[in-house]
């Protein structure tokens, strides 16, 4: 099976600071990759070099067969990579209906070349709303909306771009455990619908009941990558993320 990502080699500088060091990586198409490790690891470089928030110096990253260095965010969003983001940026004077209506014109458009009818537009929010049980609140602002409501509302703004991947990153940030639940079916119902799922979390209990393979990071280099309960039984994970 050709991968839908393949991220070969690829290296980020900061200055005199290696933040990326040779990092090899592929996603199959429908999988769901836990990508883990401790804070200042480069998994957050790595997410801005798949999706060119930033430029790596060194290697490729490829989309649906498709090289992506050189391409802006913008251009590989419209190729079906979307993220969410861990601080939830909705726009503020925007009711939930509107914040979503942006990235469908702009994205869905841009990707098929012909106007969607205010029609379709309409019931693709509702429907995306509908999704994330925010279909009651469609008029109200981001401000009304409680902590596990905006992350939902973050992960319905990235699908509103309609991806072939998703990167979650860490959408249960600071939730209860029932929060976290909720965030983690949420997740799931995406992936059973097609949508290939990175997942970027520290809360191991969530990584470990949704991924089916996971990825270790540690000073920008991968340590580890396999099947959940083989990778947080390695010794170099244990020692450097989970602890002794």
């Amino acid at each position: 099976m050709t991968a839908l990502l393949s991220v070969q080699n690829v290296g980020k500088r900061f200055g005199g600071f290696v933040a990326l060091d040779g990092i090899n990586l592929e996603v199959q198409p429908g999988e769901r990759l836990g990508l883990i490790g401790p804070n200042g690891s480069g998994k957050s470089t790595l997410v801005n070099c798949i999706c060119g928030t930033l430029r790596n110096e060194q290697g490729s990253v490829h989309f649906d067969g498709q090289l992506m260095n050189g391409l802006a965010a913008h251009e590989r969003t419209h190729r079906g990579l979307s993220r969410s983001f861990q601080l939830p940026r909705p726009f503020p004077s925007l009711t939930l209906a509107d914040n979503l209506r942006i990235p469908m014109l702009y994205t869905v458009h841009h990707r098929n070349g012909t106007p969607l009818h205010a029609d379709n537009i309409d019931a693709r929010c509702h429907e995306l709303l509908q999704m994330v049980d925010l279909e009651k609140k469609a008029r109200h602002l981001p401000r009304d909306l409680t902590q596990v409501e905006m992350r939902k509302l973050e992960l319905a703004r990235a699908m509103a771009a309609e991806p072939k991947l998703l990167i979650a990153d860490e959408a249960m940030a600071g939730l209860s455990h029932s929060e976290i639940e909720d965030i983690l079916a949420l997740l799931m119902r995406l992936n059973e619908s097609g949508i290939t799922v990175i997942m970027i979390e520290h809360i191991m209990t969530a990584v470990m009941a949704f991924s089916q393979r996971l990825a270790v990071l540690v000073s920008g280099k991968k340590i580890a990558d396999g099947k959940p309960e083989d990778v947080v039984r390695d010794p170099d994970v244990v020692r450097a993320y989970l602890g002794e």
